[in-house]
């Protein structure tokens, strides 16, 4: 029914996707991330985008990844997808030698439930990056051998 791959965003039709997708999830003028850097992964329905996800190297956790973004179109929320573009990016970040995600919601108890569904954790950061309001969440990746 979906199928979401990691996607080349020096490739500008995927970057294109990936603004387009932005700006349906996102309506509440929250700006969009460089699409340039990092990783970053659709999920279609058919030929059609409708999820994205991206991850950054942190630029406030030493040795791990930053999931910045992930979002599901509407009518396709409740189908799994936001947990199954994390256990992506959180493969790659494996891939890539990072040892830790950290990631931060406001107002988002969808997401927030989510990542205690993949095994994230709250966290102090010793430097907060957001709103007074924001939780943020950190996950250590555990090392799984081949076979």
């Amino acid at each position: 029914m979906y199928r979401i791959r990691e996607v080349d965003t020096q490739d500008d039709e995927v970057t294109d996707s990936l603004a387009e997708l932005h700006d349906v999830i996102f309506c509440d003028g929250t700006r969009a991330p460089d699409f340039e850097q990092g990783h970053w992964w659709i999920a279609f329905r058919g030929a059609a985008p409708i999820a994205f996800a991206g991850v950054v190297p942190s630029t406030h956790v030493a040795n791990a990844g930053y999931l910045c973004r992930v979002g599901v179109v509407m009518p396709h929320c409740g189908h799994g997808l936001q947990v199954r573009l994390t256990r992506a990016l959180e493969a790659r970040a494996r891939r890539t030698g990072w040892s830790t995600i950290v990631s931060d919601t406001t107002d988002n108890r969808i997401s927030a439930n989510n990542f205690i569904r993949r095994g994230y954790r709250l966290f102090e950061p010793v430097s907060p990056w957001a709103w007074q309001h924001t939780l943020y969440w950190r996950k250590e990746l555990v090392w799984k051998s081949p076979g």
